[in-house]
């Protein structure tokens, strides 16, 4: 039916109120597992090192009654260590913010605040795995910590003969970046396994991106029953969280701030952050009518053994 004449609708009406709900959605990732679960230390230098030592191989060992005994000669520690990388996020807000009445939150400081916190956190796990060489920086340049393929060179299978390579494993070069990319399968997951294991590393945990967590769901194993309807449940299942192995038991980790090309099977008992200044919320020097604060962390990564962990590089992602 048409609309009577002269109807005062609300396309007419002057004066109505916004509805704005009072709160603020926000669904981005904020996860940092490998950043969570490494040990913190106390670091007290801007060069935080460590030591690390390994035993001979096993030999032949008899001798003859009554025979002198003669020293051996034997292996000195060797001494590794990082620099520490500073991360700084810094916001100003304008006085006026003080008289405002805002959806979703009180003051724009406190809220924005928050928001840096959780972003400088991912901008540290990036840097944690990042391909990048250790440096010890400058006036002019900011340190940056090695982060973790510049540590892995015992265990890694990747694709040699183009142009991917090793580092020297003590974090003061990065690996050669990329081989040509080829599909991460459980051939290529198991033989690093292996490797880690006749190294003496005890891996528990595999950081690696939603595409290649949809490759590990194809590896073969209990006849490969993971995906099931049941009558009673009605539900399907495809997941698969630990994968049991001759050479240990793994815990499959999504990670987003890894690159995608690259699969981390790490012992995590064997990473560590140094930290130099743990987070701090600090306010700013006052120059005009407006709040700044920052938010400032200042850490380091540590690589306790490299041999305890490996990575499989170069895999395609699509």
């Amino acid at each position: 039916m048409a609309q009577p004449t002269n109807t005062l609708d609300s396309y007419d009406v002057r004066g109505i109120r916004e509805d704005l709900q009072d709160i603020i959605y926000d669904i981005s990732p904020e996860e940092t597992p490998f950043y969570t679960k490494s040990a913190k230390a106390k670091a007290t230098n801007t060069l935080h090192e460590w030591q690390t030592d390994a035993l001979r191989s096993s030999a032949d060992n008899a001798h003859i009654e009554g025979g002198d005994t003669a020293p051996e000669a034997r292996a000195v520690t060797t001494r590794l260590g990082n620099y520490s990388q500073i991360f700084k996020n810094a916001v100003a807000i304008p006085g006026t913010d003080d008289g405002l009445n805002k959806a979703g939150r009180a003051r724009e400081m406190a809220y924005q605040v928050l928001k840096i916190a959780k972003e400088q956190k991912l901008d540290i796990e990036k840097a944690l795995f990042a391909n990048q060489a250790r440096s010890a920086g400058s006036s002019v340049a900011p340190r940056r910590l090695a982060g973790v393929p510049a540590w892995l060179t015992t265990n890694t299978v990747f694709q040699s003969g183009n142009s991917g390579a090793d580092p020297t494993g003590d974090g003061t070069n990065a690996r050669t970046d990329d081989g040509t990319p080829t599909a991460f399968d459980q051939t290529k997951f198991d033989s690093v396994m292996q490797a880690i294991w006749q190294a003496g590393g005890k891996p528990d945990t595999v950081y690696l991106s939603s595409f290649q967590m949809n490759k590990a769901l194809t590896f073969t194993g209990n006849n490969n029953q993971r995906s099931n309807v049941t009558a009673e449940s009605e539900k399907v299942i495809k997941h698969m969280s630990v994968y049991v192995t001759p050479w240990g038991t793994v815990e499959f980790m999504p990670s987003r701030e890894n690159r995608s090309r690259d699969v981390f099977i790490m012992q995590d008992d064997m990473w560590g952050i140094g930290v130099l200044r743990a987070t701090r919320n600090t306010e700013l020097a006052k120059t005009g009518d407006s709040e700044k604060r920052q938010i400032i962390t200042e850490l380091t990564l540590i690589c306790k053994n490299e041999k305890a962990s490996g990575a499989v590089y170069d895999s395609t992602v699509s």
